[in-house]
């Protein structure tokens, strides 16, 4: 076997189809695009995605849903018993921050009750659902 003498097996490739060369080849004329219309048509066919001839989309026909907070963007909650690896006593956005709490985008902060706390600590700037503001007030904390 030789590279220069390998061949397709036979039938594996098909000539292409020559459209439009004359009545006897049975693609004569309108060379199988039927009469007129889009799809008649040189770079006809070519309709944009949703498209449905005119009547109104289904993308515009289905009614709007939800809603997206723009305050989500730059929220964010920190678990209680993460607030026990934060050193110093007070803990505001900064100091959330510097422990890699919270990203640098956001801009408020809730204290969730997940866990415990054992040692005091004061929350100042930050927000606290009210587990979580239980929970520091009985470890002798508090929260502003």
């Amino acid at each position: 076997m030789r590279l220069n003498t390998l061949k397709p097996a036979k039938g594996a490739r098909r000539e292409r189809v020559r459209v439009g060369r004359g009545i006897g080849s049975g693609l004569g004329k309108t060379a199988g695009r039927g009469h007129k219309g889009q799809y008649a048509r040189t770079g006809g066919g070519k309709v944009k995605a949703g498209f449905e001839g005119g009547q109104m989309p289904l993308h515009r026909r289905l009614p709007k849903v939800g809603f997206r907070s723009k305050m989500a963007r730059d929220s964010q909650e920190v678990l209680l018993y993460r607030l026990a690896s934060i050193k110093g006593d007070t803990i505001d956005l900064a100091a959330l921050r510097e422990a890699g709490l919270v990203g640098a985008r956001a801009r408020r902060v809730k204290i969730v009750k997940k866990g415990e706390i054992n040692r005091a600590v004061k929350l100042s700037g930050v927000l606290a659902t009210a587990g979580a503001k239980a929970a520091i007030e009985a470890a002798g904390g508090s929260v502003e």
